[in-house]
């Protein structure tokens, strides 16, 4: 048999696990099928509880606002003037600015409503799921208002009724998408955590 250079004849065995190791070199497919799974399971457990969140807020938004406008009162002081419940008719938008465009707020709306139902079903983080559920919620509260409540389907007025002092009136709605804004930016600027896959 030949020989090699230092004179002995060359093992098969090593040559074939050093053929091996060569060609085993790269992902395997076990690890690769193991991390899409747990990106699958992640992603899932991220976004299951969203319907409920979503849920909580639009039913405790209308039965406060049904609750209010029942009432029929002018104010409901809680803490003398500077924190009264307070019913008005919000035809526009946040702040009630844009009160002449009713139907093209709702519209924009359901058009927020579609893009966050999307995005919240691709997220697989956490906090950013939850930071998203509280802005649908709250756009779904308040979209309710502009279908079913006066003076029509697309042009009903948003009813507002929680008054803290010079502060504009708000509703369980506004304050979920105030604190679901909040906690996408404060999310946004967080730096990932070590290891973490998250894009």
């Amino acid at each position: 048999s030949a020989r090699g250079p230092t004179g002995c004849a060359p093992r098969r065995g090593v040559a074939f696990l050093s053929l091996g190791s060569r060609r085993s070199r790269g992902p395997k497919p076990a690890l690769i099928a193991s991390s899409v799974s747990s990106v699958v399971v992640r992603h899932r457990s991220a976004r299951r509880f969203v319907p409920f969140v979503v849920g909580a807020i639009v039913a405790l938004d209308q039965i406060t606002k049904s609750f209010m406008v029942e009432r029929g009162v002018s104010a409901i002081s809680i803490v003398g003037t500077a924190v009264e419940f307070r019913v008005v008719r919000n035809s526009g938008g946040a702040f009630s600015t844009f009160t002449n465009a009713t139907v093209v707020l709702a519209v924009l709306a359901i058009g927020l409503t579609a893009w966050l139902v999307v995005t919240v079903r691709k997220t697989t983080d956490f906090w950013t799921a939850l930071g998203l559920a509280l802005v649908l919620g709250g756009a779904l509260g308040n979209l309710t208002d502009r279908f079913f409540r006066s003076p029509g389907f697309l042009r009903g007025h948003v009813v507002d009724f929680v008054k803290v002092g010079s502060f504009p009136l708000f509703n369980v709605a506004d304050s979920a998408v105030t604190i679901g804004a909040a906690l996408l930016i404060i999310v946004s600027f967080a730096k990932p955590s070590s290891g973490s896959t998250e894009p």
